[in-house]
């Protein structure tokens, strides 16, 4: 078995990070354990072959975007933050915070805007949903929020998962797999300056310059 440090054994970690992303953007497969693993046996590689971590396949998936969908991805991501924008503005008392791929920018066309929301009762939140009269669903679990209540709302052609957390639950959840890493969470102010800084970015690209100005 090669040293996880040797050049084989990296330049695998790259290959199965790589067909990893490919399964996720594809296919829109959620587990990143199952991913890497089948990513590995579609590579013809040993069980034992030591995986990559997810910040790993996080960035085999933004060289997959910019490889790939370069002229689309960026629009897609605008359009889900802006239903993100839209559904943290209407559960705002419950102090949402983006989180995932939408959050983070790698999101495919499979991706969920997720939407962490904090509350001691899930089902205030329920009561809300059905008070508004909008359809919702229980949701399977995903990541590290395991034993946190999760509801699924289809949206626009979007999925919104709302993961629910007491403050206790919050302050304690688990963070990225290696030290010195975290999420990436936005909160409401922080993804409206965003959207506002992109929308900027876009108007100033698409304004030729006057004469005498440059850019």
């Amino acid at each position: 078995m090669a040293r996880p440090d040797s050049p084989r054994a990296l330049r695998n970690r790259t290959l199965i990070a790589q067909a990893a992303a490919r399964l996720i953007a594809e296919h829109g497969l959620t587990d990143w354990r199952v991913a890497k693993r089948k990513a590995c046996r579609q590579l013809g590689l040993p069980d034992h072959e030591s995986l990559p971590g997810n910040e790993e396949v996080e960035q085999a998936l933004r060289d997959y975007n910019s490889l790939f969908h370069a002229a689309t991805q960026p629009a897609l991501l605008r359009a889900q933050r802006f239903e993100a924008l839209r559904w943290m503005e209407r559960l705002s008392r419950w102090d949402p915070i983006l989180t995932g791929a939408v959050a983070a920018g790698w999101a495919t066309e499979h991706s969920d805007v997720r939407l962490e929301l904090e509350a001691e009762d899930a089902k205030t939140v329920e009561l809300s949903l059905i008070n508004a009269e909008v359809a919702y669903s229980q949701a399977p679990t995903q990541g590290g929020d395991a034993q946190a209540p999760q509801l699924r709302i289809e949206s626009q052609g979007t999925t919104v998962r709302l993961v629910i957390l007491s403050a206790q639950q919050r302050r304690n959840r688990p963070r990225r797999d290696r030290p010195g890493l975290t999420e990436e969470r936005l909160t409401l102010p922080q993804l409206k300056s965003l959207l506002a800084t992109e929308v900027d970015d876009v108007t100033l690209a698409a304004t030729p310059p006057q004469p005498g100005q440059s850019r």
